[in-house]
């Protein structure tokens, strides 16, 4: 059953907050440290101290509750979802999925120009913010996506496009393999393409210089990857019990991976963070990194890319054509992981001419 849902966070759960946060208990940092060591001891205080003194939860939560929240059971998980409809009833709908450690709020700035023209279906990945914690194995990638296409189908659905980044982008693409019968096409802002030396392909020095830096990463995997990989429920503890290194662990993510050129605010990051926090999701949405290998069923159904310059990595096309049938390919000028927060404009023209194309 379908239910209207509404964002009220307890007042008892915001002084915990603020008394946790009051009772920091602070590592010393090395002389000239800078990003050597990690996330810098003197930015992280002034995130905290901003969280625990200037940060305003409520004026978040009203902004939020000015959309349409519902949940969804389906397998037996809560599954959260924001549903706006556009204007045009005939409109095509698309789902809209985040990846980690984004949440539904990276969409907020793509709502208004893409209900323009579409239907807009944003939930929550299983283990997520208020979708909730998970309670058994298995949701991976796969089983995410046919929660999806389950989703879609109660909400009267017949025919849809897909779009996400981070993990968003697996499950799009999973989406379009598990029901390409439904999905028009699929959109992206993060495409992993793996060195192949057995391609056949014409690379490029562009393409070669973005294979080193998979190759690199392959090599040298980032700590917290590490750790959600191989033991998100002992991550999950640190994560849980202090509000502190939930915020480094995800500020480190934010600082990394974003465009210095299109910086997200303090207030947007520390939204999305306290959302983990809140819930208390921090293990549970983690266990995606454990779970979350996609079948190798392939996706047949048209795919758009959007490459960004900061991004983990870029898309090589030679290789991306090779396993999917690529009808757009955007190479953005700036921007990085975050694309729906840092560069919402470009993104939201990207998703309205992949889709608009598909449908002429």
């Amino acid at each position: 059953m379908i239910k209207p849902f509404r964002i009220d966070i307890p007042q008892a759960d915001l002084d915990d907050l603020n008394d946790r946060l009051s009772r920091t208990r602070w590592p010393n940092e090395v002389a000239d440290a800078g990003w050597d060591y990690g996330f810098p001891l003197a930015r992280l205080r002034e995130l905290a101290d901003h969280w625990r003194t200037g940060y305003d939860w409520r004026a978040h939560e009203a902004e939020l509750n000015e959309l349409p929240h519902f949940t969804i059971g389906i397998e037996g998980q809560n599954i959260h979802f924001v549903h706006v409809r556009s204007a045009r009833p005939d409109a095509l709908a698309l789902i809209l999925t985040h990846g980690w450690p984004g949440s539904f709020l990276e969409f907020l700035d793509v709502i208004e120009p893409l209900s323009r023209d579409f239907h807009l279906v944003i939930p929550s990945i299983p283990g997520y913010g208020f979708s909730g914690p998970t309670h058994e194995r298995g949701w991976s990638i796969d089983r995410i996506a046919r929660a999806w296409a389950e989703l879609m189908r109660r909400l009267g659905y017949e025919r849809y496009g897909a779009q996400g980044g981070d993990f968003g982008s697996g499950i799009s693409t999973a989406l379009g393999a598990v029901a390409p019968d439904q999905v028009v096409g699929v959109h992206v802002n993060y495409l992993p393409t793996r060195p192949d030396p057995d391609a056949g392909v014409e690379l490029s020095e562009q393409d070669e210089a973005r294979l080193d830096r998979v190759r690199s990463l392959m090599a040298n995997r980032p700590p917290y990857q590490a750790l959600q990989v191989a033991t998100p429920q002992t991550i999950g503890y640190a994560l849980t019990d202090s509000p502190v290194g939930q915020l480094a662990w995800i500020a480190e993510r934010f600082a990394q991976w974003t465009d210095p050129r299109s910086p997200i605010g303090d207030d947007r990051m520390l939204t999305d963070i306290s959302l983990y926090w809140l819930t208390a999701t921090a293990a549970s949405s983690a266990r995606l990194h454990h779970d979350g290998l996609r079948g190798n069923a392939p996706c047949r159904v048209p795919l758009g890319v959007a490459v960004l310059p900061y991004d983990i990595t870029q898309s090589v096309r030679p290789l991306a054509e090779r396993l999917y049938d690529v009808r757009h390919w955007s190479e953005f000028e700036r921007g990085g992981h975050f694309a729906a927060m840092e560069v919402p404009d470009l993104l939201a023209e990207d998703i309205r001419d992949f889709f608009l194309a598909l449908l002429r």
